[in-house]
């Protein structure tokens, strides 16, 4: 079976020793890496910068669920984000990506994020939380949840940006 013709994760009977809210998180990053593989894989790193009619690229989709990722588990962890966090955050946006450097740091964030779920194993999910310098409220729980759905979301787009710059290298 091909990336493409099995299941998703989380139909696949995997890591039913992880509580729900974590395994549902854990399968939505390795939807990820695997959707991005196969949607993305391939690009090279003009088209990972390009900007068809001026929506952001598909490198920035890529670092930005590396950095978010990151950046929403140190919050989950209750910890505020650091200086480097922050610098990263704002390099977001640079349309300078290459190809294996852009994917190794995906693969490196989805990793340690798999690290750090399961590290929140047994953390009471209603556990509160502060997002941001204006320190939002939140839960742990919330977090793990944003996690799966924010990262689904810039896969989605990273996905589309990438049909569109093909389409746009057979014209």
């Amino acid at each position: 079976m091909t990336a493409s013709t099995r299941p998703e994760p989380w139909l696949r009977g995997t890591l039913a020793e992880v509580p729900a809210v974590h395994r549902a998180v854990l399968h939505a990053l390795q939807l990820a890496a695997e959707d991005l593989e196969l949607r993305c894989n391939g690009l090279n790193a003009e088209e990972l910068n390009a900007r068809p009619s001026g929506i952001a690229s598909v490198a920035f989709h890529v670092r930005h669920i590396s950095r978010s990722v990151s950046r929403l588990l140190t919050y989950a962890e209750g910890r505020q984000i650091s200086g480097e966090q922050l610098a990263a955050l704002k390099a977001e946006m640079e349309t300078n990506a290459v190809p294996e450097v852009l994917f190794a740091e995906l693969h490196q964030a989805l990793d340690d994020a798999t690290r750090r779920v399961r590290a929140l194993v047994g953390c009471d999910l209603e556990a509160v939380r502060s997002v941001g310098r204006e320190s939002l409220p939140t839960t742990l729980g919330g977090l793990l949840v944003h996690i799966a759905e924010h990262t689904q979301r810039h896969v989605g787009q990273a996905i589309t940006t990438a049909k569109l710059v093909r389409s746009d290298r057979q014209h």
